[in-house]
């Protein structure tokens, strides 16, 4: 298996998070239906035309064949990965898909999958796409070169509305200020920030700040050996009241406590890994 993560360029930073790579070349049971945490962003991937994909919570289930997006998700979904298979993925910023005309239509719901004709959204054709997956295995550098070369046409037709403009704001508030406190730093109503955040991301405020906390959560178990985990500290270092609601929380979010996710690690972040490069 070969994969990777690498951050956009600080041209397309704004808009794209990073770029992350897998390829399985074999058939394995191990570690074959990883699952896929909650996310506020949305992601463009790129496959052969005969891949195929599915996404699974609960009964429902989204499959098909080829490049799709994943769009922001609160579910947590079970992959199947036991087929050989090749991803080349954009991890947009949250709300970016409502800045680029060629994405805006594209994304209906949150929490579902959607099939794209990928040549539609980019000018390139199949004997270009297969180039980029023989870049991604052996010069990934060279292949996001070549793939963000083709991406700065959607900077020519960026959307820049009042609404996109005052949620930048809002992200750059939510680092170090509660959302109850927004309305006074952004000098406008609670209301005109709520309905502008959902308006361009597709989530609530809480939503999202859930979201972002479990990632980060997450992020941080991923760079930890099970047997070093304080969860006491945890819950503390991560703003719960006590472990309890740690527990609670952990257990609404992936279906597991922290000691059954501690033992399995089956998230797509501890098989494919989750640190930029």
């Amino acid at each position: 298996m070969l994969n990777w993560i690498i951050p956009a360029s600080d041209e397309l930073n704004m808009f794209i998070e990073c770029y992350w790579f897998i390829e399985k070349t074999v058939i394995s049971d191990r570690d074959s239906f990883p699952k896929l945490n909650p996310d506020p962003s949305a992601h463009l991937i790129l496959s052969p035309a005969l891949d195929k994909y599915s996404y699974t919570h609960e009964q429902q289930v989204y499959s098909g064949m080829g490049s799709h997006l994943l769009n922001p998700h609160q579910h947590t979904f079970e992959l199947d990965h036991s087929k050989p298979f090749t991803h080349i993925g954009i991890k947009f910023r949250p709300g970016a898909l409502y800045s680029f005309s060629r994405l805006t239509s594209a994304i209906t719901s949150i929490n579902v999958v959607e099939p794209l004709e990928l040549t539609k959204l980019i000018t390139i054709d199949q004997a270009l796409i297969s180039h980029l997956f023989e870049l991604a295995r052996k010069q990934p550098i060279h292949c996001i070169k070549k793939l963000e070369h083709y991406l700065q046409a959607w900077i020519k037709d960026v959307r820049d509305d009042q609404h996109s403009q005052l949620v930048r704001r809002v992200f750059t508030e939510l680092e170090t200020t509660p959302i109850s406190e927004l309305a006074g730093k952004l000098h406008c109503s609670q209301r005109t920030i709520e309905r502008s955040f959902r308006r361009v991301t597709h989530l609530t405020l809480k939503q999202y700040q859930a979201m972002a906390k479990l990632e980060a959560m997450l992020e941080h178990l991923y760079q930890r050996k099970s047997s070093g985990i304080n969860w006491a500290d945890l819950a503390v270092q991560f703003g719960f009241s006590d472990q309890p609601h740690l527990i609670r929380y952990l257990k609404k979010q992936i279906g597991l406590t922290p000691q059954k996710y501690a033992l399995k690690r089956g998230l797509t972040i501890d098989i494919y890994g989750g640190v930029k490069t």
